[in-house]
């Protein structure tokens, strides 16, 4: 696989991702039992390992490195950011209240993350 298709790899990974979490998330707030098919507690999981052993080889492959990229750095901290965030939503919230902020916020989170990664810029707005 080369550098080019790689990213394309990656960038479905992403859209995959967020489509999911946004499904799980609108589930939730429903209270759907939807929410405990076996094969939504699964795809997330290895959709998102794809998308970090994409991050971790395009990484690699181009020489780049969170820490000689500004916005490589700001990437890594929000996806941590956004992996705290959605585990509050769709698991350790208490309410449905602090649940749907965490979902809200997780949201936001991830369009900052893909404007990073279009923009290439640490403050892409």
């Amino acid at each position: 696989m080369d550098y080019l298709s790689l990213k394309h790899f990656h960038m479905a990974c992403a859209a995959t991702s967020g489509a999911l979490f946004l499904l799980r998330g609108a589930w939730m707030l429903r209270a759907s039992p939807a929410l405990q098919q076996r094969w939504v507690r699964i795809a997330p999981h290895l959709v998102d390992t794809a998308l970090l052993a994409s991050a971790i080889t395009l990484a690699v492959w181009s020489g780049q490195s969170p820490g000689s990229q500004p916005w490589l750095t700001a990437k890594l901290c929000a996806l941590l950011l956004y992996i705290v965030l959605g585990t509050i939503a769709l698991k350790r919230g208490k309410t449905l209240a602090v649940r749907a902020t965490a979902f809200a916020a997780a949201l936001l989170v991830f369009a900052y993350i893909v404007a990073v990664a279009v923009t290439r810029q640490p403050w892409p707005f």
